[in-house]
């Protein structure tokens, strides 16, 4: 009997189905020969501090660093029940070989590892290494299981991946929460990202912009510019521009001193991988980078019509060659047939700019796979997302788009003007999205030879100013991310950060993080803007920790060890010593934490400065940032009854409209009920004949007996309440004031555990 682990539910019945899994059990899905089950996401977690002492469970900054020799781990509680069934079943003796069906990457090999860590099976274990969830893909990959062996390097990288991530991001954490009093968290990728969203608000604070021009001479049939060096327009100094206008104004024609005619090829763009799908989402379909990654991931998983999203390659290799054809063909259903019967007719032709073998890892590019499309089951965002990787797979395999480039230069007193054309020879893949480059001065500059003086009709004048640096959206703090070595000034180390920040897969989630614990957030413009506790954390954390530089060598060492060209040992080694130093770098700062609060309330119990969040309501909350107090608070609008004087001094509301009605006696009901029977046109003459009554004005007392008044609630007691403080902190507070309405219970929790429950409640429903 063969077990079978898959990461989610969903995937597990996509493999039982092609297994013939048909008899359902709790917790999996089984037939004479497989057992199919899966794991809620991770189902295994590393212990907590306490399990290697008691006197971890406080958070104190002389127990740091925490550094356990070996780390251990443990059952996730909210899923230990999923966890029980597995472990019962890897412990099954009628189990002869467990297969890991598991998301083919690192994570998903670290997810049925550290299963497998805690179960006694030493039984043969097989791989199952697809990339897409194709009827087709799976039976191949079943009749092709790799040994699990061969993935053993994979998960050591992951492995140390998430023991740097527990060494480094507990211990930074506490030693920062301890040692400034104040709620702060940090890690080995969300701090250098954090970074880079406060260093560009601090260039944009800093930003002076000034003034230039540019000048556009009109020759009647074109215009064209004038360039004070070869690559700019811009004139930057005010007296150049008067000296120009002063020679324009006496000088009525320019000549011809260079043509230049280039032949201009645009080889089609590679294809996708994550980061670049989730940049072009971005910048098209203005989806936030976890968007694109959750949308993307029902395409492969329930749809089964892309490929294994979470790849950093934009290659596939030769063995996909030969199925190009009926991945085309599966659209053949669509809007989409034309291009892609084009392609197909024309006959498919690939190059090295998309087939590379040495260039794919773990998986190949992301690209439409074998499965017939119906447009109809998709979402609105499915659908969109869809599009955007079927048009760049039809781009990939296009023709080149070519045009020619001609450059007039022109002299007036040795000041120099130029104008550009283009002409179309080839749309080739620019079809694909309609994008065509046409020229109105093609012909009207095939007329002109090196000499010729052409009459001056006018000019304009543009006065600009320079703009500040852009804030990051989703779609450029990708590609900060992504090529983190731009941020590095060492010339070597340049050269050598090729992994950036985090991987494909783990991107989103940082940035996610981030927001959620209010270090930055997204403005109307979708646009990345740091808080005023995330430029403070980004002020005290050790410089070291916060350089895209030291990340990115991490990152580049976790892919040597997941090719075997690393020892994990070592790794993990340097990842001590490195915690060591940053808790004592930590330990040795005088500085204290105070943020600068645009918007901000004293904290009633300790006086300290409370940040100000927006709940999904739309509710202020006011919450101390001081780890010793805690307190949190919420202002909401609450109905009061109006007191006995109040109800008195109501302004009396006066009815002026005369208002006429018509009267019906008590007699007259038997004969509207016969005229009504009878006939509806006697009925409505009675109605006519009807005698009315004057309704005269009248005083009326308004019926409302609240009124609406703002009143703070508490949220989260103060970890003080109960304990002896400074009176004089507290001596300008009533405690006693109606406004306050404080909670009888302990148990409430801050708006950032509201936020975690919310999105753990949100797992459990989509498991």
């Amino acid at each position: 009997m063969k077990l079978v682990l898959a990461e989610k539910p969903s995937v597990a019945r996509s493999l039982a189905k092609v297994l013939g899994c048909y008899k359902k059990s709790d917790g999996y899905l089984s037939s004479d020969e497989y057992i199919v089950t899966w794991a809620l996401g991770h189902l295994v977690e590393l212990a907590q501090p306490a399990t290697y002492s008691e006197s971890y469970k406080r958070w104190k900054f002389s127990t740091l660093p925490i550094l356990p020799q070996e780390l251990k781990q443990e059952p996730i509680e909210r899923t230990i029940d999923q966890f029980n069934i597995v472990k019962n079943l890897l412990e099954n003796k009628a189990i002869d070989t467990f297969i890991i069906a598991t998301d083919a990457g690192r994570e998903g090999e670290l997810v049925a590892r550290w299963i497998l860590k805690l179960t006694n099976f030493d039984k043969e274990i097989k791989r199952l290494w697809i990339s897409s969830q194709t009827d087709q893909a799976i039976k191949e990959g079943f009749s092709n299981l790799k040994d699990g062996d061969k993935y053993l390097n994979l998960y050591s990288a992951a492995y140390s991946r998430a023991a740097a991530d527990w060494y480094v991001g507990l211990n930074v954490t506490r030693a920062l929460t301890t040692h400034y009093d104040a709620k702060m968290s940090a890690g080995r990728v969300q701090t250098p990202t954090l970074y880079l969203i406060c260093e560009r608000e601090e260039e944009i604070e800093k930003f002076s912009g000034k003034f230039y021009w540019t000048l556009k001479a009109n020759f009647n049939k074109f215009n064209a510019s004038y360039y004070p060096q070869n690559d700019s327009i811009r004139i930057e100094k005010e007296e150049d521009l008067k000296k120009l206008e002063n020679v324009l104004s006496n000088n009525k024609s320019a000549k011809i001193i260079n043509i230049e005619k280039t032949t201009k090829v645009e080889p089609p763009p590679l294809a996708y991988d994550l980061t670049e799908l989730q940049r072009d989402a971005n910048l098209r379909l203005s989806f936030s980078a976890k968007k694109t990654l959750d949308v993307l991931q029902r395409l492969y998983e329930y749809h089964k019509i892309v490929t294994y999203p979470r790849t950093d390659s934009r290659y596939i290799t030769d063995d996909i060659v030969d199925t190009l054809e009926q991945r085309l063909k599966a659209v053949y259903t669509t809007e989409y047939r034309p291009f892609a019967e084009n392609i197909v007719n024309k006959g498919i032709k690939v190059t090295d700019r998309f087939v590379q073998n040495d260039l794919v890892s773990d998986h190949h590019a992301i690209i439409p796979t074998e499965q017939k499309v119906n447009l109809d089951r998709l979402s609105e965002d499915e659908k969109a997302l869809w599009q955007l990787i079927v048009k760049r797979f039809f781009e990939v395999l296009e023709a080149d788009y070519i045009y020619d480039s001609t450059t007039l230069t022109l002299e007036i007193d040795s000041y120099n003007f130029k104008a550009r054309t283009t002409e179309l020879k080839q749309l080739g893949w620019k079809a694909i999205n309609r994008e065509r480059e046409l020229s109105e001065n093609s012909e009207v500059f095939n007329s002109y030879n090196i000499g010729d003086s052409i009459d001056l009709v006018d000019y304009k004048v543009n006065k600009l100013a320079t703009e500040p640096p852009k804030r990051y959206n989703d779609a450029t703090l990708l590609s900060a991310m992504e090529h983190a070595g731009r941020y590095v000034d060492d010339a070597k180390l340049k050269k050598n950060l090729s992994s950036g920040l985090g991987t494909p897969a783990t991107r989103a989630d940082i940035i996610e993080k981030l927001i959620n614990n209010n270090y930055m957030y997204r403005s109307e413009n979708n646009e990345f803007i740091p808080t005023e506790v995330g430029r403070e954390i980004v002020r005290l954390v050790p410089p070291m920790l916060k350089s895209p530089a030291l990340t990115g060598k991490w990152e580049a060492r976790l892919e040597d060890i997941s090719k075997g060209k690393e020892d994990s040992d070592i790794f993990i080694k340097d990842i001590k010593n490195l915690t060591r130093e940053l808790i004592n770098d930590i330990g040795s700062s005088n500085d204290t934490f105070s943020p600068k609060y645009k918007e901000s309330k004293k904290c009633p119990y300790c006086g300290g400065d409370m940040m100000k969040v927006m709940d999904a309501l739309n509710r202020p909350h006011y919450i101390c940032q001081k780890l010793s107090c805690s307190y949190e608070e919420m202002e909401i609008e609450k109905r009061v009854p109006l007191t006995k004087e109040e109800l008195e001094k109501r302004p009396k509301v006066v009815v002026k409209k005369v208002k006429k009605v018509k009267v019906v006696a008590k007699a007259d009901k038997e004969i509207n009920k016969a005229a009504k029977v009878s006939s509806s046109a006697a009925y409505f003459q009675s109605l006519k004949t009807r005698p009315t009554a004057t309704i005269k004005p009248k005083t009326v007392v308004p019926s409302i007996n609240y009124k609406t008044e703002k009143v703070i609630e508490v949220v989260r007691e103060s970890k003080l309440k109960n304990r002896k403080f400074n009176q004089n902190k507290r001596s300008n507070f009533n405690f006693k004031d109606s406004k306050y309405k404080f909670s009888n219970s302990e148990s409430g929790g801050s708006f950032a555990d509201f936020i975690k429950a919310s999105e753990n409640k949100y797992k459990k429903k989509k498991h």
